[in-house]
């Protein structure tokens, strides 16, 4: 169960933690997608935390997110 999501720009955001929980998807195989311009992150503010939109996460999931 994703527990603590936040809400940027009335959008639902996860953690990468969270992502990883709820996919069974390991955080250092997220972080490496992240890097490699695979999994798009947003970082609130000047905060250093990574989030991930639920609808870019979801298309992720389902192979609809081209790399750029």
């Amino acid at each position: 169960m994703i527990e603590a999501v936040s809400e940027t720009k009335n959008q639902i955001a996860i953690s990468v933690d969270q992502a990883s929980q709820a996919s069974s998807l390991s955080k250092p195989f997220l972080r490496n997608e992240i890097r490699a311009g695979k999994l798009r992150v947003v970082r609130p503010g000047n905060s250093r935390r990574v989030l991930i939109m639920m609808s870019d996460f979801m298309d992720y999931l389902r192979g609809e997110i081209s790399e750029k």
